[in-house]
This record gives C-alpha cells, structure tokens and sequence, in this order.
C-alpha cells in the first residue's frame, strides 16, 4: 500500500460498514465507528478522493433484466505489443454486455464477463470477439451458478459480511 492509501483503525472501520450497507446514512456511520459527523464526512470524502472507495452501487440479479447467461471468457491476442494491447482494450470498452475485463498472464491475456439475454446472445459476442484482429483464441466459461461473492476482507474486522 502506498503512503498515500496508508489506513488507520478508523478508516478500516468506514470501509468495512459500508462495504456492509452502501446505503448507511452518515450519521449512522459515524456512530458505528465512534466518530462526529464531520470528521466521518471528512474520511468518507477523503476515501473517495484517494481512490480507496472506489464506487458505490447496486449489485443488480442480472436474470431480472433478461440476462440469462453469465460467462467468463479468456482471450489470447495475436501479440503482446502495447499497441495490439490498447487497440483490444478499446474495442472491448464499447461492449455494453462486456460487464469487467481483466488482463491477466499464464495461457491467456484477458478475463472478461460478459452477460447475453440467451445462448444465442452469447454466441454472437463470441464472434465479435473472434472478428476482432488481435484476438488469437477465445475460450467461453458458461456459469452454472454463484458458489461466492465476497465483499474484501477488511483488516481487523471481527463481523465481515459473507452473505452472496
């Protein structure tokens, strides 16, 4: 961690309430962490600015807007160039249905997750990807299901939430 993300007691104690409700009023944070409302607002500002909370949002069950298939997909590009790098990462940004991307090193170079309203869908984005230059081979991962999704595990926290 940099000097710049060095974290207190109290900052860890913020990060763990919210990643525990996004939605907590203030000054119920400040409560649960033992401090005045200014000084909360003030930490809470300064988290955001520096990058530490980095968004605040919904986590929406994507079958309710008509997603019915998740899918990881590895990508391997032509080449390592950072050209051939860029030009992948600028075409998957204009993908809406291409949820995160990761670059990642061992067989592939990329991890993307991607949602489609049906198998079709997902067929389709798979040969968007295959008509894309850079891209050399695309393995699809279909998921069956959601074992875990975890909030980070804060330092010194003894209640971390664990519910999907």
């Amino acid at each position: 961690m940099t000097a710049n993300h060095k974290l207190d007691d109290i900052d860890l104690k913020i990060l763990s309430e919210l990643q525990k409700d996004g939605r907590i009023r203030i000054n119920e944070l400040a409560s649960r962490v033992g401090l005045s409302l200014p000084p909360c607002l003030r930490r809470v500002r300064s988290l955001r600015s520096r990058g530490v909370i980095k968004a605040i949002r919904a986590t929406i069950d994507e079958k309710v807007l008509g997603y019915e298939v998740v899918s990881f997909v590895s990508i391997q590009l032509a080449s390592q160039a950072k050209a051939t790098l860029e030009a992948f990462e600028a075409s998957i940004a204009t993908l809406p249905l291409v949820l995160q991307s990761w670059r990642i090193s061992g067989e592939a170079d990329f991890l993307l997750k991607c949602v489609a309203p049906d198998v079709e869908g997902m067929h389709q984005q798979l040969r968007q990807f295959a008509a894309m230059p850079e891209v050399r081979t695309i393995r699809s991962l279909p998921v069956l299901g959601v074992a875990k999704d975890a909030p980070l595990p804060i330092p010194g926290d003894p209640t971390p939430r664990t519910d999907p």
